[in-house]
């Protein structure tokens, strides 16, 4: 009698399983829509993060950069981006690297730029000497 009761049960608990598999991958899978900025994985904050800065690259309105990263859910925005950009640095995260700095550069001024991002900074180029 025990033997047949766990059998029941083992058989009962696989079809319930298996059941609830298909029909949560297959006919009825979960959906996400309108999910906010900060219920991203980090990774993906983090790629989100670098995708602002790059367009940040062309239109050079830190205003529109930093409303487009507030939806993240930082406490301090700035903080966030520093600290992402010295992690860059660190993993030798080379293509990213100057578009941070540059988004950093923007955010706090050249002349509060850590050490460690003094040497991404984008070298000006001199203008022409006037021969005469």
């Amino acid at each position: 009698m025990a033997k047949r009761c766990i059998g029941s049960l083992l058989v009962g608990l696989l079809v319930g399983l298996s059941t609830g598999i298909f029909l949560g991958w297959g006919p009825f899978p979960v959906e996400y829509r309108n999910s906010p900025l900060a219920a991203l994985a980090p990774r993906y904050q983090e790629e989100y993060t670098l995708m602002v800065a790059e367009g940040y690259q062309v239109d050079r309105d830190i205003e529109a950069a930093l409303e487009r990263l507030r939806p993240l859910g930082k406490p301090n925005t700035i903080d966030y981006v520093i600290e992402l950009t010295e992690r860059y640095i660190s993993q030798s995260n080379i293509p990213a690297i100057p578009v941070m700095v540059a988004l950093v550069e923007a955010l706090i001024g050249p002349e509060n730029l850590p050490a460690i991002m003094q040497l991404y900074r984008p070298t000006p180029t001199p203008a022409p000497v006037p021969q005469g």
